[in-house]
């Protein structure tokens, strides 16, 4: 996603946030290692036989900016489910950092989808960007339940994405612009408003979502204010340029042919993940889709909205057939 404000909960608009907990909201019990806790979900529409669960990116994100899937979602009849993970906005924030760990993170989807009666019947999982990997590890344990998922904006090897940042990201900045950003990480002066400044204006409006920022659509903006830096920083690190987190060794690209259910990867020719990448993912899969967003970024489903929706739906319905 992108680096969150250094104390997100200063920003949280209580009065949003109390207006989206109506209709369909369900506050489900889930337990850790650390005890039991409430995370917040909300189901839109009804279909027997397609229901998608979402998983934001992140870590520590919100669902907020899914909000893109009440503009196409309903008028297609498909049912989704709006789902901020543990320590997210909406949902319990304890203060353990234990917890922030990706096997409890996959057995708290896991909870998530009995509570909401999820089945192999009609139980679609998608995962965007750190809800990829999360979905892509859900995949490869709890196959069994899923009739479908959709991998978005996620790459299935971190050591590969840091070297594509390495050799293709960083080098189409302007160099002296990535030298004044390395050397703010270097000294560790993250929070120094110049370091964010130089992401937005010369690395995020060409991958992040491009569109400039003084554009950006609501439900984007507040998904990055709410980001909870306390789980995001320790599983992606500090740095925006790559991964230096409890993720940093992360590959699963050696597990792909193991996922047989449907599923469909969504790449973006300006993501900050490689497009030849997804691609390549979508082969291995033994039923791997591929849909490619030319005009797309990290953001696809907004700055490559039609496309993107478009061919997500047309998955569904291909699978429900």
């Amino acid at each position: 996603m992108t680096r969150p404000s250094p104390n997100p909960a200063t920003y949280f608009d209580m009065t949003g946030r109390n207006d989206r907990l109506s209709g369909g909201v369900k506050r489900i019990p889930v337990d850790t290692p650390c005890g039991t806790f409430r995370v917040w979900t909300k189901r839109v529409g009804n279909h027997p036989t397609i229901k998608v669960l979402l998983l934001h990116g992140g870590p520590g994100a919100t669902h907020e900016y899914f909000e893109a899937f009440d503009s196409y979602f309903p008028a297609a009849g498909i049912e989704y489910y709006y789902y901020d993970q543990l320590g997210s906005a909406y949902s319990d924030q304890p203060d353990l950092p234990e917890l922030w760990e990706l096997p409890r993170f996959v057995e708290e989807v896991e909870q998530v989808r009995q509570a909401l009666g999820l089945t192999h019947e009609n139980f679609f999982l998608l995962g965007h960007s750190w809800g990829g990997i999360l979905a892509l590890e859900y995949a490869l344990k709890y196959p069994e339940q899923l009739r479908g998922l959709i991998i978005s904006n996620m790459m299935a090897s971190i050591p590969q994405y840091n070297a594509y940042a390495r050799s293709v990201l960083m080098p189409s900045m302007d160099p002296q612009v990535l030298t004044d950003i390395q050397q703010l990480e270097a000294d560790s002066d993250f929070d120094n408003p110049r370091y964010m400044e130089l992401l937005v204006r010369h690395h995020y409006v060409h991958h992040v979502l491009r569109l400039p920022p003084e554009d950006w659509p609501d439900p984007v903006n507040r998904a990055f204010r709410h980001i909870n830096s306390s789980i995001y920083v320790p599983l992606q690190g500090p740095s925006e340029l790559g991964a230096s987190g409890k993720l940093v060794n992360w590959d699963r690209t050696a597990d792909l042919k193991r996922i047989s259910i449907p599923t469909l990867v969504i790449g973006a020719q300006h993501d900050t993940m490689d497009p030849a990448h997804m691609a390549w993912m979508a082969r291995e899969l033994p039923n791997g889709r591929h849909l490619h967003c030319p005009d797309g970024s990290h953001m696809a489903l907004y700055d490559d909205q039609e496309r993107y929706f478009e061919g997500l739906i047309g998955f569904l319905h291909e699978v429900d057939e």
